[in-house]
């Protein structure tokens, strides 16, 4: 048998790595019995954490099987497998709990079914094991569950048990809203809401790519947030976040700001400069204010994207750089491409994977947690204030036009105007007038 398979599909031949298994469980302990029974095997075994790791490591293995946990800490396990089953269909997909989850058949499914078993019979005898990672145990339906450092060996076996799917009526819920999606959500991402919940799972599904994002979204809802998690939960975290406001930046500089320049490329330049872009090199860079970039800059930002190079400021050397893209934007671009006034083919080489932040307007049963946080932040450089009641139910009637960051200076001024005491009323919130037209 040689080492790499070739499988016709509709769309050509792929190759895939024969006894190449991805692992995709939270759980520490199952994935290390599960290694060591599949590599005695003779399987080589690429393990991931969750369903966005996951995808990333099938799209830079190819693998012959994928062995799915019965939940995953990022992702809704159901549309996980789905997606799995639309973009590999070539492939064995088997749960944890010995299911077939769709794809191909693996000329070795008896050994993968095999090592399920072994892994889900072996006595829990390496207590070190259960001390390198905590546990989550589910609670009963409604709470979230808790995260239990330090178990003793009878509690691992009574959470291993819930896991593998042994205790039926304790079992996790897999599906979007389930008790488990409380452990999901993003640090960045406050709320729980359904439109937060969707967000959340996006920026997970994506972040470990290199795939071009544009986040979309009203003034004020955090898209420079959204990139920032982007960053942090992909592969080029340490790398440099590179950050750039087109429309912060003079028409005739924002190119010598993307680009760099050389020295003596335009008056005042004495010596040559890096750009944003360069500067970025192996990690990511964020566009923010995307549509108000200059139709002439617009024609170049899409030769870099295309090709990975780029031209300084008055240099005839071109600099090839490895940079992922995130761009953002608070105007619709699609409808401005079709009105000319933005390039077309550069807004679809933006939009490869589209990513629209809520407004606030959209997740008020997120505003509690909110307005919560952010005194929690004020409270780190002034004494921690709490709204009333009535001033708590007055946010609630306001219809935020701008959003999240509007809500951040209402509390800032409520907590200012409440000057010494702890307690900000009703009439400490106050609201900008709307200008008139």
């Amino acid at each position: 048998m040689s080492a790499v398979q070739d499988i016709v599909t509709g769309m050509g031949v792929v190759e895939v790595a024969a006894r190449t298994v991805v692992l995709a469980s939270a759980d520490a302990a199952l994935r290390q019995r599960l290694r060591r029974s599949l590599t005695g095997l003779r399987w080589q075994v690429r393990e991931a954490t969750g369903g966005a790791e996951a995808m990333a490591q099938l799209e830079a293995s190819r693998p012959e099987a994928l062995l799915v946990d019965s939940w995953l800490p990022d992702l809704e396990v159901g549309e996980f497998a789905g997606q799995v089953r639309r973009m590999y269909p070539t492939m064995e997909m088997l749960r944890v709990d010995g299911g077939v989850d769709g794809g191909a058949r693996s000329p070795r499914r008896n050994e993968l079914l095999h090592a399920l078993r072994e892994a889900q019979e072996a006595p829990l005898n390496d207590t070190a094991t259960w001390k390198a990672a905590p546990i989550v145990v589910p609670r009963s339906p409604g709470r979230a569950p808790s995260v239990v450092k330090n178990f003793d060996q009878e509690a691992a076996r009574r959470a291993l048990s819930v896991l593998l799917g042994r205790e039926e009526t304790s079992r996790p819920e897999s599906v979007v809203g389930s008790p488990l999606q409380d452990e999901v959500m993003l640090p960045e991402m406050v709320g729980a809401s359904e439109p937060m919940r969707e967000l959340t799972r996006l920026i997970r599904l994506v972040a470990p790519r290199s795939t071009t994002v544009l986040i979309e979204g009203e003034t004020g809802t955090g898209k420079e947030v959204v990139a920032q998690a982007l960053h942090r939960l992909s592969e080029r975290a340490a790398k440099p976040f590179t950050v750039l406001n087109c429309a912060a930046i003079p028409e005739a500089l924002l190119e010598a700001e993307l680009f760099g320049h050389a020295r003596g490329a335009f008056t005042g330049a004495v010596q040559s400069r890096t750009g944003r872009i360069e500067a970025a090199h192996g990690g990511t860079l964020f566009l923010d204010e995307i549509g108000e970039m200059p139709m002439a800059l617009q024609a170049k930002m899409l030769r870099f994207l295309e090709c990975g190079e780029l031209q300084r400021v008055g240099d005839n050397e071109t600099v090839r750089v490895d940079v992922r893209v995130i761009a953002a934007t608070h105007q619709p671009l699609q409808q401005r491409s079709e009105e000319r006034t933005f390039r077309l083919d550069l807004y679809h080489r933006l939009a490869v994977f589209p990513v629209e932040v809520p407004a606030l307007r959209d997740r008020m049963e997120d505003l509690n947690l909110l307005t919560e946080h952010i005194l929690e932040k004020m409270g780190q450089k002034m004494p921690r204030k709490r709204l009333s009641a009535e001033a708590a139910a007055k946010l609630h009637e306001h219809h935020w036009p701008g959003n999240v960051r509007e809500l951040m200076h209402v509390l800032e001024r409520g907590a200012i105007l409440s000057g010494d005491r702890m307690e900000v009323g009703a009439e400490e919130i106050r609201y900008r007038r709307a200008t008139r037209e």
